[in-house]
């Protein structure tokens, strides 16, 4: 039975819950919802911090040796407002709600939610060193690939549990028929038709998405670039000085690469890894005539202290630069695939409430799981139509990039 009138409030909770069900990377981050601008209302532009945790060192023998409290904290900014526009009249508020949901706001949010997923996706994934691929040309190696990035993420420190892998639809298909017998079939198949959620294997949530961006390299290769540890590198800065590209060649922010006896050391103890670290570009950069590049790179190698990232071995000159073996970002101006391993906490999503317009006499604005929607719709007199606007205002932040890990489509 139809409704008298559908109200702005069952609108907005139902485009909110339609919006909140086709979103999958979004719902498996850290999604906070930021109360101060309940009342005001928020714009682009404002921000707020995220306070990191602290680190320290530690003491060896019974003399004192005390260090001083730095607290860090990053900025997250609310920059992008998305919405959908649409026209519809009193006429159609006389539907069923579920009526009402399907001719117009199922299209309408999932459209909306697929801009948001893609929108962080496609920038989050550039902050991402680690990187894994047996062979930087071939599919993922089935169930091995995910259990190294699953490793690497480990290797960063991250907590057991909340642990999520997003991939598309072509790379999801080699990896999943091989890995089959793993997957709970019958008790996941319909989540599986309803979520895009694939089942559980490797210590790790599986997703399929198809807004799951791809990346396209530099013109950079390993033919000769290399770096000066000694003088390329400087613990606290954020560059590593390259030399020996060819003459103007690219490097694409998100290219991964590494540096010959650079290691990457254990957050905590500062013990050497086995495997050098892996460092992505920040910026896009072009080498001079004479292949010299400074690259801006995450994460910054430091070499000691509470932040120490990194062991120097054998610092020196002509030390290979490598982009495309295992553990790169692969071949020169090609485009591969960014499926993603990560913790929930490695990235952050926060919304707040956009300004309510007054005198409009269909207006509501809703929160749900983190997530704050407006809807307002307003008579246009000169055209004898209703245009209603739907929007959600956000910002998102990599984190803790170290437990995250690509795994190369």
């Amino acid at each position: 039975m139809a409704n008298t009138i559908l109200t702005p409030t069952q609108v907005t909770r139902k485009a909110l819950a339609l919006l909140h069900n086709n979103l999958k990377f979004v719902k498996t981050i850290d999604r906070q919802y930021d109360n101060q601008f309940a009342r005001s209302g928020a714009k682009i532009g404002d921000s707020l911090k995220v306070r990191m945790p602290n680190q320290f060192t530690v003491r060896s023998g019974a003399t004192i040796s005390t260090q001083d409290v730095s607290e860090t904290s990053q900025t997250l900014t609310l920059a992008t407002q998305r919405g959908v526009d649409i026209n519809f009249s009193s006429v159609e508020l006389t539907l069923s709600l579920d009526d009402f949901a399907e001719r117009i706001l199922e299209p309408a949010m999932a459209r909306l939610a697929a801009e948001v997923e893609y929108i962080i996706l496609s920038n989050v994934y550039k902050d991402v060193y680690n990187l894994t691929a047996a062979d930087p040309d071939a599919e993922p190696d089935a169930i091995l690939d995910v259990l190294r990035a699953n490793a690497r993420v480990s290797q960063g420190l991250a907590p057991d549990g909340n642990r999520h892998f997003i991939l598309d639809s072509s790379t999801m298909f080699p990896l999943v028929n091989s890995v089959s017998t793993y997957f709970h079939k019958a008790s996941e198949l319909e989540r599986a038709f309803a979520e895009g959620y694939i089942g559980m294997a490797a210590g790790v949530k599986w997703w399929e998405s198809n807004m799951v961006p791809s990346h396209t390299n530099g013109t950079r290769d390993d033919t000769t670039p290399v770096v000066n540890t000694s003088s390329g590198i400087t613990s606290g800065t954020a560059t590593i000085a390259i030399t020996g590209l060819d003459a103007s060649a690219t490097v694409k922010q998100g290219d991964v690469f590494k540096v010959a006896d650079v290691y990457a050391v254990n957050p905590e103890t500062k013990q050497r890894y086995s495997h050098l670290q892996q460092f992505a570009a920040t910026a896009d950069g072009t080498a001079s005539g004479a292949g010299a590049l400074t690259v801006s790179v995450t994460p910054t190698p430091t070499t000691s202290g509470a932040t120490q990232n990194v062991e120097l071995v054998s610092a020196g000159a002509g030390k290979a630069v490598v982009f495309t073996a295992a553990g790169g970002s692969g071949d020169a101006s090609t485009v591969y695939i960014q499926p993603l391993l990560y913790h929930r906490d490695a990235f952050a999503m926060v919304t707040a409430d956009l300004e309510m317009p007054r005198g409009q006499d269909f207006a509501a604005r809703e929160t749900h799981d983190g997530i704050s929607l407006r809807i307002v719709r307003q008579y246009d007199i000169t055209n004898d139509k209703f245009p209603c606007r739907i929007d959600v205002l956000f910002g998102y932040k990599t984190l803790r990039p170290e437990w995250a890990a690509r795994v190369r489509g």
